[in-house]
């Protein structure tokens, strides 16, 4: 069983919504012995988005109704029962569920009352409130956890600059600008990946931590944002409602993995993969 790669894809986030946000539906496909099997894992009335598929369930980000106006809490969709769970159920937006690899609880971007955006963590004990991770680092889009109490972070400006940093709250070191909204940590390489656009083109990239170095690996078709790793070796990206897998020691190699149009009509943008299941949102 698959269980080295820790995948922190942060999503796109939204700030203070008073519209109704674009409808998007998530679902599930899994590999198993009686084959591939596809379902549907919410509606497709509302913004369903930004999966993190773990072993317990399918974290991710839903439009709700408040006083008339659209926001977005976090919710949890448990293999066991097949229920949904809403995990904050709190005034403010929350976005990009991602496991807390230090306390039992998830971390995630919320904009405050003020506006800002800070990475918060919200503890599994409910008896316990939420706090602010970091009090100076904002304004914070998507972050993933790494190696020891490393983390990147997508801080919004112009332009939008990878920055790396850890829990002791040292001044964040620049790693690279112009990124996209994706980020993941490689357990089996001990690397960050992420992309940025290099003379208005959009590469897939590595950060070592380590070595303090970015590498570049290989140019992406220019529709893709988002990425999952499958192993420690391949990663998958959708193109139109296909989903391909590349092997960055071997990137000119762009294989098939599966063509969801049977399901999937629109645009296949997020995904998040564990253990032979995908996640993936369908655009509405």
């Amino acid at each position: 069983m698959y269980r080295a790669i820790i995948h922190l894809v942060v999503c796109c986030f939204i700030t203070h919504a008073h519209a109704a946000m674009p409808k998007s539906q998530l679902w599930l496909a899994q590999e198993g012995e009686n084959g591939f099997s596809v379902q549907p894992l919410t509606d497709k009335d509302a913004y369903h988005n930004q999966p993190l598929i773990t072993e317990k369930g399918v974290y991710y980000t839903k439009e709700v109704m408040a006083d008339g106006q659209s926001q977005t809490d976090l919710f949890l969709y448990r293999f066991d029962d097949k229920s949904h769970t809403n995990l904050t159920n709190t005034p403010e937006s929350e976005y990009s569920p991602t496991i807390f690899p230090h306390k039992k609880g998830i971390s995630t971007i919320v904009v405050e009352q003020s506006g800002e955006q800070r990475l918060w963590f919200y503890p599994e004990d409910k008896s316990q409130p939420p706090s602010r991770i970091f009090e100076h680092i904002k304004p914070v889009g998507y972050h993933a956890w790494g190696g020891n109490e490393d983390v990147i972070l997508f801080i919004l400006g112009e332009p939008h600059s990878l920055q790396f940093t850890n829990l002791s709250g040292h001044l964040p070191k620049v790693v690279a600008k112009d990124i996209g909204r994706s980020l993941a940590y490689n357990a089996n390489r001990d690397i960050y990946s992420f992309t940025y656009s290099v003379n208005g083109q959009q590469w897939f990239a590595t950060y070592s931590s380590s070595t303090g170095g970015v590498k570049k690996h290989f140019r992406l078709p220019s529709s893709v944002r988002d990425y999952t790793w499958f192993d420690g070796s391949n990663l998958a990206y959708a193109i139109d409602n296909k989903i391909f897998i590349r092997n960055i020691d071997a990137p000119k190699s762009v294989k098939l993995w599966r063509n969801l149009q049977d399901y999937c009509d629109t645009d296949i943008t997020r995904l998040s993969y564990y253990d032979g299941v995908l996640a993936f949102v369908c655009e509405r």
